[in-house]
């Protein structure tokens, strides 16, 4: 059994050697090990104190997380049906330990009598804070609850946590079902060499003649970006916002699961006391309130929307009067959107496509790092899940590690969509006294390489990888040693998007961009004239941006604050808010609920709002350094002393003040998208 690799958890996983047959007995091991932390940490005579409860019980625990982590991981990764059958089975078994350790009555009365003790006075404010949550965790979870009703969350806990892992399954398994061979190469007329040669292999591949296109980003934007086929287009774009719904085989429909999961939300909110689920999810968030996040929406709609027509309306009159479309279709969205900005600003993102090699732009943007925070980032060795994933260190001026991370950037088959950062480990100190250093996954879904050609990246695809890289530096580079509160831990999510969103504005520097582009046959870097045809546009249908955002964004707050009382299922809700926010036209059959992996199978429920109040707070931040000098080393020092390294060791408000003298402002918001003053 010690040769189980989900046991034996040295500093770095073998990831090479993990199998799904490895999974149900480490599970079993560590489950066991967690229980009988959990029988000592509780037993009347054992001292309520951090040494001889808190710690220890976290060891355990932290061990079953982190093996449970890496297989969570791994299914996101490297999908199969063997390894699937393993984590379904064991999903009940830990997600039943989790709920029943978060309603212990005897451990939660052992957190009460710390906070109670004249000692805890003594403890350092982060593990105060460490105590405090968890005694506010318990009550969320239902510990001080009568028996029944605390047996009762256990069974909609563990129902949710299957639907959640059904759903994101359904959404992979509905993608990567479709694909469409074409023999007829005109039909891909307008869409770059480049992708063709991705079709193409695509097409080899799978032992098929032509060209083969599929759902996947890098496959699907493409056609819908370019091709001027507009039957093309369409077929496209049916298949994919029909994923995972009535439209396809009824084992795959999402949409039963969401009904049951809104549902189960509900009621898990009703028997903590709470009117709805959106409350239950605020609770530990900065927002005060459904009523304060909807507010938040409603005004930056305002804001936004008449930006918004403005920008279809010119595009509506561009495709008539250029195009030859009389009636904008959602299919024709994205083309028509590329067409205008190739005649507005002179590019076309296919032309600074080729400025962006993978290689070049991960050069840059580590040395934007490396000078910002005296540190240095480069190759490391590490066993690995799939022969594209790389691995790195970084490392202090004085070359001690601070942390390690994998990067797996290409789209494939057994890889869930998107983009996302997730830990393996945070700070804190080993069982022996030694400091243990983060280890992070980075996750995208870029190009594969064809051929010896480096994989390409859009703007969009830079700014993404700075996104998520911004996370990772979050957990990274926290100081934070107490696990519970290290890195992203205990950071109030709708305070997460912060570091990432504050990461992208970088993307957009022209001393950057020198640093990260290097064209894919002449080495050449962006020229400025380009580049400032891409600022020019920086904003391009920013207006069209927000409200798409704002659209999910409400949508989530609203099925989630209004279930009880309205009645209506959530696709009415969902035309509600599009009449409400959305100026682009939509489809009947658009199912885009279906695929809304944020909220249904993710972190986000009742918290997608997030991504826009982050946006407040990064342009925010960004500002200071516009004011005070872009590459002033004394405002990246204030950057990274007051939020980025203080995990959730206090409020994220307080770690924004502390930084910026002062509550956030919209105004560099709106700024920084173009949109003040009048539209018109």
């Amino acid at each position: 059994m010690q040769q189980n690799p989900l046991l034996d958890q040295p500093h770095l996983l073998s990831f090479d050697r993990i199998e799904p047959a490895h999974i149900t007995p480490a599970v079993e091991v560590l489950l066991e090990q967690a229980k009988q932390a959990l029988k000592a940490a509780t037993l009347e005579e054992m001292p309520a104190d951090w040494d001889h409860v808190v710690e220890p019980l976290e060891r355990a625990v932290g061990r079953l997380g982190r093996a449970w982590g890496a297989v969570g991981h791994l299914t996101g990764v490297m999908d199969s049906p063997e390894l699937r059958e393993a984590y379904n089975a064991n999903l009940p078994i830990v997600t039943q330990f989790y709920i029943e350790l978060s309603q212990n009555e005897a451990l939660f009365a052992k957190y009460k009598a710390i906070e109670a003790d004249p000692a805890f006075e003594t403890l350092d404010a982060v593990k105060q804070r460490v105590i405090r949550h968890e005694i506010r965790d318990f009550r969320l979870s239902g510990a001080d609850l009568p028996e029944e009703k605390k047996a009762r969350i256990k069974t909609l806990g563990e129902r949710s946590a299957a639907l959640s892992q059904k759903f994101s399954e359904n959404l992979l398994d509905a993608t990567n079902a479709f694909s469409l061979d074409i023999e007829d190469e005109s039909r891909l007329d307008g869409i770059p060499e480049d992708v063709r040669q991705l079709y193409a292999a695509q097409a080899q591949a799978a032992d098929v003649s032509g060209w083969r296109i599929t759902l996947q980003y890098p496959s699907y934007i493409p056609v819908m970006q370019y091709a001027n086929d507009r039957g093309l287009r369409e077929e496209l774009y049916r298949a994919f916002v029909t994923r995972a719904s009535e439209f396809g085989p009824a084992e795959r429909d999402n949409t039963p699961l969401i009904d049951e999961t809104l549902a189960i939300r509900d009621e898990m909110a009703g028997l903590l006391g709470f009117d709805n689920y959106a409350e239950v999810s605020l609770a530990t968030k900065m927002a005060e309130s459904p009523a304060t996040v909807i507010a938040f929406l409603r005004d930056l709609a305002t804001r936004s929307k008449p930006w918004a027509k403005k920008d279809q309306a010119e595009l509506a009159e561009f495709a008539r009067t250029e195009l030859g479309i009389d009636e904008l279709k959602p299919w024709d969205q994205a083309w028509a959107s590329e067409k205008l900005r190739q005649a507005r600003y002179s590019y076309s993102d296919q032309e600074v496509k080729q400025y962006f090699a993978l290689p070049a732009v991960f050069d840059g943007m580590f040395k934007l790092v490396e000078n910002m925070f005296d540190i240095s980032i480069t190759p490391d060795t590490a066993p690995v899940w799939h022969p594209d994933v790389r691995f790195f260190k970084i490392c202090d001026a004085q070359g001690r590690l601070i942390a390690q991370f994998y990067t797996d950037l290409y789209a494939r088959q057994s890889k869930r969509g998107g983009a996302w950062m997730d830990s393996d480990q945070t700070r804190s100190f080993n069982p022996d006294g030694s400091e243990r250093t983060p280890t992070a996954y980075l996750v995208c879904n870029f190009t594969q390489p064809v051929g010896d050609k480096p994989s390409l990246l859009t703007h969009d695809d830079v700014t993404t990888l700075f996104h998520e890289f911004g996370h990772g530096l979050h957990h990274m580079l926290s100081r934070i040693t107490v696990s519970q509160l290290s890195g992203i831990n205990g950071v109030e999510w709708d305070a997460v998007e912060l570091p990432s969103q504050f990461m992208e504005n970088w993307a957009w520097q022209y001393e950057i961009i020198r640093t990260i582009s290097r064209h894919a046959e002449t080495g050449e870097v962006l020229p400025q004239s380009l580049f400032d045809k891409m600022y020019a546009a920086k904003n391009f249908q920013s207006g069209l941006f927000s409200v798409r955002q704002l659209e999910f964004a409400l949508f989530d707050m609203l099925i989630h604050s209004t279930y009880r009382d309205g009645g209506k299922d959530f696709m009415a809700v969902l035309r509600d808010v599009r009449h409400e926010v959305a100026v682009v036209p939509t489809v009947e059959y658009n199912r885009f609920a279906q695929s809304f992996g944020h909220i249904f199978a993710g972190g986000y429920a009742a918290g997608y709002y997030s991504y826009k109040w982050a946006e407040v707070l990064s342009a925010d931040v960004f500002a200071a350094f516009e004011e005070e000098g872009m590459f002033n080393p004394d405002v990246g020092r204030r950057w990274l002393d007051c939020i980025l390294s203080m995990g959730g060791s206090r409020d994220a408000m307080d770690n924004f003040k502390a930084f910026r003298g002062r509550e956030p402002k919209i105004d560099a918001l709106l700024r920084h998208t173009g949109m003040q003053g009048d539209p018109a």
